[in-house]
């Protein structure tokens, strides 16, 4: 083994079209729904590779019909070991796996998903947790505004097989996907629980967890919990810290510590 590979992934869906009476705190029921969601774009891209990979389904006579596009993902999918996502967790994995049910597709081997707005959350109070202001305030690939199609006009437009629309699509889908790598890579020393790169090399060196570097270098204050003095290593790669598996206590150490 040579590494995880480690992918970007960004997702667009249809709207669902529902029979309305208002516009306001409407509760809609099944029997209102007209149209189903379904997954109209996705953008993949390899962690550290230039090369930003796009489906659609904009060459369908119903942009709504999403199976060609799903045996793409799949085939995509089947040979990734972690995503990085805006909001993936809650939004793009489930939403894909929801699809991937519904249409009769094997499961994917398990993924683990790295969410940045969820890191974000977790390591730090921004302004906001969106990706138009991280990317705009962290990244040098600011999020696509899309303004010849405002809002919902893109998406509408879409269905309606406008070209133009379409294009603008691709480009607001592909944006966000360097726009997350970034993002990730900007967050990623100060993320705890980050999967442990260092796990998928069959090799017995000593890697950053964060980002497999070998580049570590032992610091003098070792890091503590409540029973253990563990070596401190700060990776020269990523900048993050990272500490040893064993403990560095002695024996007597280890049996004259209590725990409170």
């Amino acid at each position: 083994m040579t590494g995880p590979r480690i992918v970007t992934l960004d997702i667009e869906t249809s709207p669902i079209v529902a029979y309305v009476w208002s516009l306001w705190k409407v509760t809609i029921g099944l029997n209102q729904v007209v149209d189903e969601w379904s997954i109209l774009s996705y953008c993949i891209k390899d962690l550290g590779k230039k090369k930003v990979s796009y489906v659609d389904t904009s060459r369908k006579a119903n942009p709504r019909d999403d199976y060609d596009l799903l045996c793409a993902l799949h085939a995509d999918l089947s040979t990734v070991d972690i995503v990085i996502a805006q909001n993936g967790k809650a939004f793009d994995m489930k939403k894909i796996n929801a699809r991937f049910i519904e249409k009769g597709f094997a499961p994917l081997a398990p993924i683990k998903v790295i969410d940045t707005m969820l890191v974000a959350k977790e390591v730090a109070k921004f302004t906001s947790n969106r990706l138009e202001w991280l990317s705009k305030h962290l990244t040098d690939t600011p999020k696509y505004a899309h303004a010849e199609f405002p809002g919902m006009e893109l998406w509408t437009e879409c269905l309606k097989g406008n070209r133009k629309a379409w294009k603008v699509m691709k480009h607001y889908n592909c944006v966000d996907v360097p726009a997350t790598e970034e993002l990730y890579l900007k967050l990623r020393p100060y993320m705890v629980g980050h999967p442990n790169l260092a796990a998928y090399y069959t090799d017995d060196k000593v890697r950053c967890p964060r980002c497999a570097s070998t580049d570590l270098t032992a610091l003098s204050k070792p890091a503590l919990t409540q029973t253990g003095e563990y070596t401190r290593y700060q990776c020269g790669g990523c900048g993050g810290f990272a500490r040893s598996r064993y403990t560095q206590n002695s024996k007597a150490k280890r049996l004259s510590l209590l725990s409170n």
